[in-house]
């Protein structure tokens, strides 16, 4: 039976780990086995990443909507019952959206939100 080498198919890993290395310092995209190393860490936080943004998101359209809100006397959650008792359902994206953008259209979410609390 014929002896089998690895040297085609190793080279193939390595050059593939290499060239997600690309851009590392020193040996950790020169050789492989540290290389190897850090790609594998850096795909796990370039994952993790990917749900952390998710979070970053949310919790910055929440603290915009709270500032625009404060400025016309409500804080964010009595903001978002009252519009859920309205039944205004728009995401905190657009909310922010509009928090920056269109004030005035703000304000007059923020005054139906509060007519809706004190009904």
């Amino acid at each position: 039976m014929a002896r089998v080498k690895k040297a085609l198919n190793a080279r193939k890993k390595h050059k593939k780990i290499l060239k997600l290395a690309k851009g590392f310092r020193g040996g950790r995209s020169k050789l492989f086995r540290p290389a190897n190393a850090f790609v594998m860490k850096a795909l796990k936080h370039a994952y993790s990443g990917r749900k952390l943004k998710k979070r970053d998101f949310r919790q910055m359209w929440i603290a915009r909507i709270n500032a625009g809100t404060r400025m016309h006397g409500l804080s964010y959650s009595r903001f978002m019952n009252g519009l859920k008792i309205s039944g205004i359902n728009l995401n905190r994206k657009m909310l922010s959206e509009m928090a920056i953008n269109d004030p005035q259209g703000f304000e007059n979410l923020v005054n139906t939100a509060k007519k809706a609390l004190n009904a």
